[in-house]
């Protein structure tokens, strides 16, 4: 699956109630814009999708897969 991570949070909102992204930036501590701006750009730290998956009540979980065989390396 590639998706980028702007459309997985988007497809996780959506999952999670439809949560608007203005509502999900109140949540993580954001300004709205700020949550925009991060949107338009594609540009999240760890930290801010830690606070995103804090925010829909989810566990952030980040791998590398093996291109030849499709398994985590780890």
């Amino acid at each position: 699956m590639n998706t980028d991570v702007r459309e997985y949070i988007n497809l996780c909102r959506v999952k999670r109630g439809n949560i608007s992204e203005a509502e999900l930036a109140r949540r993580t501590g954001q300004t709205p814009q700020n949550m925009n701006n991060k949107y338009k750009r594609n540009t999240f730290k760890v930290s801010e999708l830690e606070k995103i998956a804090e925010a829909l009540n989810a566990d952030l979980k980040i791998s590398f897969i093996d291109k030849n065989t499709n398994l985590p390396i780890i």
